[in-house]
């Protein structure tokens, strides 16, 4: 594909994520997409025979003020890698007769802790919060992974609302003045915890996975109004991670040489930052960059967060799970 048709957009180098990702995909050695696929399934969804995802209220927390806010802010902090370790059980819970794990299952736990009364939402908790108090918070079975990682995760969260916005996460909010790109760049450089770049070939590289997952979620919960009214949707980009890869893979859009390919099938790990890894996730929001471009030219209006939604939908599938996801122990995603 030449470097020519990857241009970005007017107005996305708010982030700079496309921008830095299409750089390393002009120097990609061992991830390529397939464009003839790419476009078969955009012009299908063109059609109209892929369902426009929706938000599933059933999970969240949501009480139509600033806690609701400060519950995505926990619940994005958290928001990575559920994958669990070799010889390990897969974290998962019970919420109201159903058995979660992943998102869903996190999501599900800090709605039942709030709901119980526990003060996960208040950062001066959040900021003294011990392990105990995490594993407490969160129940259920099995092990989720980095858990060291997420608590310390949790304090900064408290510390930072507490020393820079007095524990209200309206003044968070508040300087985006409606731009789910300022709030994005915002959150990123408040919390060190979602600035999620790399560096690859002497590059930096900018991804911002939990930080734009906020500012979706925001706007999913909220209805597009109030706290999730943002007027420029569309300078979000996919949400790089483990999951959308395993989908695109299966479609066939995202090839691996033979020699990644086969570390993938064989579970293993890849470093974090490594050239591999970062070809994964630039190659994944290029993917549904390319997919938006293509179901735009063909008459539908779809963002990119929308299609990172539907195509991590599809991926809730057993059927899109007949090959594994790359494995890297982050927090990132």
């Amino acid at each position: 594909m030449s470097s020519g048709f990857l241009t970005s957009p007017p107005g996305a180098a708010s982030l700079g994520v496309l921008e830095t990702t299409q750089k390393v995909i002009e120097q990609s050695r061992e991830v390529y997409l397939d464009h003839r696929v790419l476009s078969d399934l955009a012009r299908e969804q063109a059609r109209g025979t892929l369902s426009r995802p929706g938000w599933d209220p059933r999970y969240h927390f949501y009480d139509g003020t600033l806690q609701t806010v400060l519950y995505f802010l926990v619940l994005d902090s958290l928001n990575f890698c559920f994958w669990p370790a070799a010889g390990t059980d897969r974290w998962e819970i019970d919420y109201e007769g159903e058995r979660l794990s992943g998102y869903y299952g996190l999501a599900a736990a800090l709605k039942q802790a709030v709901e119980d009364g526990r003060p996960v939402l208040e950062p001066k908790y959040l900021a003294a919060l011990t392990g105990n108090d995490l594993r407490s918070l969160l129940g259920g079975r099995g092990l989720l992974q980095l858990m060291e990682e997420r608590g310390a995760i949790l304090r900064e969260t408290g510390q930072v609302l507490l020393e820079n916005f007095a524990g209200d996460p309206g003044r968070l909010l508040e300087p985006a003045a409606g731009s789910a790109a300022a709030l994005v760049r915002l959150v990123a450089a408040a919390f060190p915890s979602f600035r999620d770049t790399a560096v690859y070939d002497g590059q930096t590289v900018t991804f911002y996975k939990r930080a734009q997952i906020l500012a979706a979620d925001l706007y999913g919960a909220f209805g597009g109004r109030g706290w999730g009214a943002f007027r420029d949707l569309d300078r979000l980009t996919a949400f790089a991670d483990y999951k959308l890869p395993q989908v695109l893979r299966h479609l066939g859009i995202l090839n691996y040489s033979g020699t990644l390919a086969r570390k993938i099938d064989r579970l293993e790990l890849l470093t974090p930052g490594s050239p591999e890894e970062v070809e994964i996730r630039a190659h994944t929001i290029w993917a549904v960059e390319l997919i938006r471009r293509e179901t735009a030219a063909a008459g539908l209006k779809i963002e990119a967060f929308e299609i990172d939604w539907l195509l991590w939908n599809l991926g809730q599938q057993d059927a899109f799970r007949e090959k594994p996801y790359h494995r890297t122990r982050t927090i990132y995603y």
